[in-house]
């Protein structure tokens, strides 16, 4: 498959649409062993999440949200998950869910708009995996918004992420 990319792209034959505007064709079928995502672009009506190098797709993943997905996050508590360009600022190994990167929320102007509603910003707005806690158990991720306004994956696409993605990657989270 990546040689068939390749070979299009010698042969200056049009690399295929891929479903998230302005980015490339995946690479293929492959796994990701070894590759780093030089960026996260985050699709929320679409429910994906895309890793990327170069501007191509290095893998895709489906993704649940917060309970009120639509929208920029204003505050704490309004179940949104942030939308505009942050980055990633560290990885927790211990977090109540498996594993979880921190994305830069709130910035200044997060700050700002939490202030106009005179509630906190929140933060901890986090890449994770399922929840660590037995009790809770694995929640119907999959087909629901179930976080708080994070972003969820099972634990093995977590596993991908976590081996693909380094502090500071930036984060683009779309509508």
């Amino acid at each position: 498959m990546k040689q068939s990319i390749i070979a299009s792209c010698v042969l200056g034959f049009a690399v295929l649409a891929w479903p998230a505007a302005g980015i490339a064709s995946p690479m293929g079928g492959e796994t990701m062993a070894g590759l780093k995502a030089e960026r996260i672009l985050v699709k929320k009506s679409e429910r994906r999440m895309y890793l990327l190098a170069a501007e191509h797709v290095i893998k895709e993943f489906s993704i649940s949200l917060g309970p009120n997905p639509e929208g920029h996050k204003f505050f704490s508590g309004d179940g949104r998950t942030p939308e505009g360009t942050y980055y990633i600022e560290y990885k927790n190994p211990s977090s109540r869910f498996y594993r979880s990167l921190k994305i830069s929320y709130p910035n200044a102007a997060d700050l700002e708009t939490s202030r106009g509603y005179g509630l906190p910003a929140g933060g901890m707005i986090m890449i994770h995996g399922l929840p660590t806690d037995p009790i809770t158990g694995h929640v119907r991720w999959r087909n629901a918004d179930w976080t708080e306004g994070c972003i969820a994956v099972t634990n093995s696409e977590m596993d991908e992420i976590w081996a693909a993605v380094e502090p500071g990657t930036v984060i683009e989270i779309q509508p």
